[in-house]
């Protein structure tokens, strides 16, 4: 990929991780409808690494966002038991997807090289936004208020994001919804939980950019992992703030939006 190639899945990668219509989909969907034709070995080997280097920048730019939480959160490491219930609530709803992506990873991987299996789950999680908010009660829980039981089901909701075109924070949103969740703090509990899933996702791929025959591949790896946090800084604003003044059909435009965009690329597939 070029400099350029990169910067602009970068942009994409920094706002889609955030927003609920995949990050994951629109990576593999970019260079279908740029027509980048790019080499199948590199979409199969180098694609996916590329890529977990940009949500690092994501991730450091979520950690910058929300620092006062992860403040508290370090710091209530040295204090008492009962001011950990939300450290306790990450670790929880991390632990499913982290699993599943590290057992399922080689699976997974080979999906990325393909827009139209992209748009099909992107259409899906355009489903999933739709009516999992319409099947949601207008939720009064702040996240400390969770059960560790209903952390998981929100982590496990999360590893959805593992099939391309399925959003991490949507399903993790979502699943926070069902869980009583405020729509605020719902979105706020993902951003939270992508901070160690991503972090995680980059100690297994970004190894693989210093391998000798990868050092071009970093460089421009790192091009896109700062071009991404910027963008993801932006994004998460713009998201919080959405959701602070949206209560009721918040997803709806999200779920629009994927079916639009998955439906026009896999009408493409057939004309």
């Amino acid at each position: 990929m070029t400099i350029l190639q990169t910067v602009i899945l970068a942009i994409v990668q920094g706002i889609t991780e955030l927003f609920p219509i995949s990050s994951a989909g629109h990576s593999v969907l970019t260079p279908y409808v740029f027509r980048w034709n790019l080499n199948p070995v590199f979409l199969k080997e180098k694609f996916l690494p590329l890529v977990v280097m940009m949500h690092l920048g994501t991730s450091i730019a979520l950690f910058i966002f929300f620092w006062k939480d992860w403040k508290g959160i370090i710091k209530s490491i040295f204090t008492s038991r009962d001011s950990k219930k939300l450290l306790f609530l990450i670790i929880v709803g991390t632990i499913p997807a982290a699993i599943i992506g590290f057992v399922f990873e080689a699976k997974f991987t080979v999906l990325f090289g393909s827009a139209l299996v992209a748009s099909i789950f992107l259409i899906l999680n355009g489903v999933l936004l739709f009516v999992g908010e319409s099947a949601a009660s207008k939720g009064k829980k702040d996240i400390e208020d969770l059960s560790y039981r209903q952390a998981t089901v929100i982590g496990l909701f999360q590893s959805l994001a593992l099939i391309p075109g399925f959003s991490r924070s949507g399903a993790s949103i979502t699943a926070g919804f069902w869980m009583g969740l405020k729509h605020e703090e719902s979105a706020r509990f993902s951003m939270l939980l992508a901070t160690p899933i991503i972090a995680g996702a980059s100690i297994l791929e970004i190894p693989k950019l210093f391998k000798p025959a990868n050092r071009p591949l970093l460089q421009i790896g790192i091009i896109g992992g700062i071009a991404a946090g910027i963008c993801a800084l932006i994004s998460v604003n713009i998201l919080m703030r959405w959701f602070n003044k949206k209560e009721i059909n918040a997803m709806r435009p999200f779920s629009y939006y994927c079916w639009i965009v998955g439906g026009l690329i896999l009408i493409s597939h057939f004309i």
